[in-house]
């Protein structure tokens, strides 16, 4: 039957779709972290102690501030796509270890952890055809 053949012509259109969905969305609610400055930073960051990294908390939260805020826009357009994926998984590793550090329930960090796994998939499929790294640094041509 047709609506079952496995035709995926489209997955470039669908990690475009995916990827500028997703980097809105986290660029929206990572934004205010970003300009909320030193104070707000010393806060996010301060959840690096619950791995042991008792020190530099504004840099670990100003990391993750930008990591949501400009990661967004570079995974929307597609650019540094690994890289961004990344800084995104580790955010989202950390939000979780916090969520459940607070006795959250599943409800509190059901969202951290689907994001990274999304990050991490995404990290091994790419960014697609329709992406800034497509354009700027093209797979090289096999000679065989």
């Amino acid at each position: 039957m047709a609506l079952f053949e496995n035709r995926y012509r489209t997955h470039d259109l669908g990690l475009l779709l995916l990827r500028v969905g997703i980097g809105f969305m986290f660029t929206v609610h990572g934004y205010p972290k970003l300009t909320g400055g030193p104070a707000a930073w010393a806060e996010i960051g301060g959840v690096m102690k619950l791995v042991g990294l008792n020190f530099a908390p504004v840099f670990w939260g100003f990391l993750a501030a930008f990591a949501e805020a400009i990661g967004g826009q570079l995974l929307a357009v597609g650019l540094f796509f690994r890289w961004t994926c990344a800084l995104l998984l580790g955010t989202m590793v950390m939000a979780t270890v916090m969520h459940l550090s607070k006795g959250d329930d599943f409800s509190g960090y059901s969202h951290a952890l689907e994001s990274s796994f999304l990050f991490l998939g995404l990290a091994f499929i790419g960014p697609g055809r329709f992406s800034l790294d497509q354009v700027l640094f093209p797979a090289p041509r096999r000679l065989y």
